[in-house]
């Protein structure tokens, strides 16, 4: 299987392209939308590299790492009392986490296969 066809990195593309615009449809402030749309970027981004790129630079920890930073953004950044944005900011944070965990899973297998002598 190409690297490039993981569900993975599809999901993800969706999961920032999806809270980029979600200041859109959902009830907001000026704080918590900026903090969507960077990380929504930044995520589509990384997802993008991970499909075009994938020798480039293994992106998988960044992508835990973005994950992470949706899912403690509305407490950091002041949006938790605003519900619908922070539901979305944790509902992304999780779904980037479990991808990007995921993604590290099958690097790591695929690594270790690569390494393994053959018999």
């Amino acid at each position: 299987m190409k690297r490039s066809t993981h569900l993975q990195d599809v999901v993800a593309l969706v999961a920032g392209i999806y809270a980029f615009l979600s200041p859109i449809w959902t009830t907001t402030t000026t704080r918590a939308t900026w903090t969507m749309v960077v990380l929504g970027v930044i995520t589509a981004l990384v997802a993008l590299a991970e499909m075009v790129r994938p020798d480039m630079v293994p992106l998988e920890g960044l992508m835990v790492i973005l994950g992470a930073a949706f899912i403690v953004a509305p407490w950091v950044m002041g949006f938790s009392t605003t519900r619908p944005m922070a539901w979305t900011a944790w509902i992304v944070g999780a779904v980037t986490l479990l991808v990007g965990v995921a993604d590290l899973q099958v690097t790591r297998t695929h690594r270790r296969d690569m390494t393994a002598p053959s018999h």
